[in-house]
């Protein structure tokens, strides 16, 4: 009988994924053992000290390059990038998950089996304290992300997507206001959502199978075993097309990029907005660096393959995010449609053949993630007595009412567009120019075209701001609390400092971007 042996575990390199999930655990015992007065404060304190002990283990383990968990978890550049910026964006989302000061009780439900519109309901959405829930529900999030990002092996890596998916599927339903549109919101997340799940689980098989193939091989879905695969298996090249085509679907869906984005905007408009900010930052950090790793270390012998069909899909998507968001009326959709249009730009980076192509793409992730994070702070802030004013004919006249907030969006809105001075300038330059040594000019065109078409809704709400008069019907600003300042003056900053000074981090992504294998 042989000897059963256990693969090693670095648990210094898991670190930041074990504090994670350890705080989410604790968080439920929070909820069951500490007084509800009691509650927010120490949910919040738990979250933010475990994402700053996480952020430290990154740190710590800056110079570590190893595979560990049998193959199953890969720790090295891409892996710690991405994991910080993870951490770092979901302390600024944490800040306006925790403000409780904008809208008395906090932006969640206070109990979410409130029949939506009952007198409950209605009587909740006055002013009780909302439910603290949502805490141990995002730190779960989170340490799934830093999961999926470090992910080694294809079930691995779907594991991390249910634990982080899972929790924003509840979380997306639990806004205090609008609880009708909220709820529609999460149902159509999590049906399209299990749908991708079930095309990336399904893909994995395919793949299992085509490793079959490799001679004198055990087959397997580790990345190491896939890459061997493309080069000298004998199956069926179909199983492996097959496969990869089911993988992006789930990992697509995730990037929001088109035809996989249509939840996008629904799920956007009716979120409680500090989980839209956590989502169209974290989430998307999370989504493509799995396709980093999977196209970059598994699939990488595939690449004359793979890229004229990834190249197709980011046009569609920077066409389908630029024109449909000339279209909208209301400001979240306006940023989903920016957020599916931006994820065409990062597509571009991902395809890009070269080392500077990877660290482009990790630099535009954390730009972009600041400057969502500090759009959406200021979307919580624009109020009338319903609750958030997001149909853009009541930011009309926004300008000559509330000019400190007003030239603060458009700094942001500038940014989106890549006006220079600002991140969005200096993001997309990171992602065109390897683009362009690498031979994808024409990707480079569609997205230089579809970048010109995105800026006129930016410029439009600049316009409607400035430039009309306020009416009975504009609403005001409501002062931040000192959570959502801190939000705001921080995602504000960072947009300004990369726009100007970007080479601490763009060197920092260019030390960072190599994989181990």
């Amino acid at each position: 009988m042989s000897e059963l042996k256990l693969p090693s575990i670095d648990y210094a390199a898991l670190a930041p994924s074990l504090i994670m999930l350890g705080a989410a655990l604790l968080g439920v015992l929070v909820e069951a053992f500490v007084p509800r007065r009691l509650r927010h404060l120490v949910q919040l304190t738990l979250a933010l000290l475990a994402v700053l002990g996480a952020l430290t283990m990154v740190v710590l383990n800056a110079d570590d390059r190893l595979i560990t968990i049998g193959g199953a978890i890969a720790v090295d550049g891409p892996t710690l990038f991405l994991q910080g910026a993870i951490l770092v964006l979901a302390a600024m989302a944490l800040l306006l998950i925790g403000e409780r000061s904008v809208e008395r009780g906090g932006a969640f439900v206070a109990q979410a089996a409130f029949p939506a519109e009952s007198a409950d309901d209605r009587r909740q959405a006055e002013g009780v304290n909302g439910a603290t829930e949502v805490y141990p529900l995002t730190t779960f999030a989170i340490g799934g992300m830093l999961i999926f990002v470090a992910a080694n092996d294809l079930l691995t890596m779907f594991i991390a997507l249910e634990v982080f998916s899972l929790p924003l599927y509840l979380l997306c339903a639990l806004a205090r206001r609008r609880r009708l549109l909220s709820q529609e919101a999460a149902l159509k997340y999590f049906m399209l959502g299990a749908y991708a799940s079930a095309f990336f689980l399904f893909g994995v098989a395919l793949v299992y199978g085509f490793t079959a193939g490799i001679p004198n091989g055990a087959a397997g879905v580790d990345f190491a075993t896939i890459n061997a695969a493309v080069a000298e298996s004998t199956a069926s090249p179909l199983l492996l097309f097959a496969g990869m085509a089911l993988l992006s679907i789930g990992l697509l869906f995730k990037a929001a990029a088109a035809p996989f984005h249509v939840w996008t905007p629904d799920v956007y408009q009716g979120a409680p907005t500090p989980i839209t900010g956590f989502m169209a930052a974290c989430t998307k950090v999370a989504a493509f660096g799995a396709l980093l790793r999977v196209f970059h270390v598994a699939f990488d012998g595939a690449r004359w393959d793979f890229t004229p069909v990834l190249g197709a899909v980011a046009v569609l998507t920077m066409l389908v995010g630029a024109v449909l968001a000339v279209t909208q009326a209301d400001i979240k959709r306006l940023l989903a449609y920016s957020s599916i249009a931006n994820a065409g730009y990062l597509l571009v980076g991902v395809l890009a053949p070269n080392r500077e192509g990877l660290s482009g793409t990790m630099f535009y992730l954390v730009a972009y993630g600041f400057s969502v994070l500090a759009a959406f702070a200021v979307v919580t802030l624009v109020r009338d007595a319903d609750g958030e004013a997001t149909h853009l004919s009541r930011w009309a006249g926004l300008g000559k009412r509330s000019p400190f907030y007003a030239g603060v969006f458009t700094f942001i809105l500038l940014a989106f567009a890549g006006i220079p001075l600002t991140s969005g300038f200096t993001s997309k330059f990171a992602v065109f120019g390897p683009a362009l040594d690498g031979g994808q000019a024409w990707l480079v065109i569609a997205g230089v075209l579809t970048s010109m078409v995105l800026a006129f809704p930016y410029l439009r709400v600049v316009v409607m701001m400035w430039l009309s008069e306020p009416g009975e019907s504009t609403p005001t600003v409501t002062v931040p609390g000192g959570l959502t300042s801190a939000a705001l003056m921080i995602g504000v900053l960072a947009t300004l400092v990369l726009g100007v000074a970007p080479a601490p981090l763009l060197d920092l992504a260019t030390g960072a971007a190599e994989f181990v294998r």
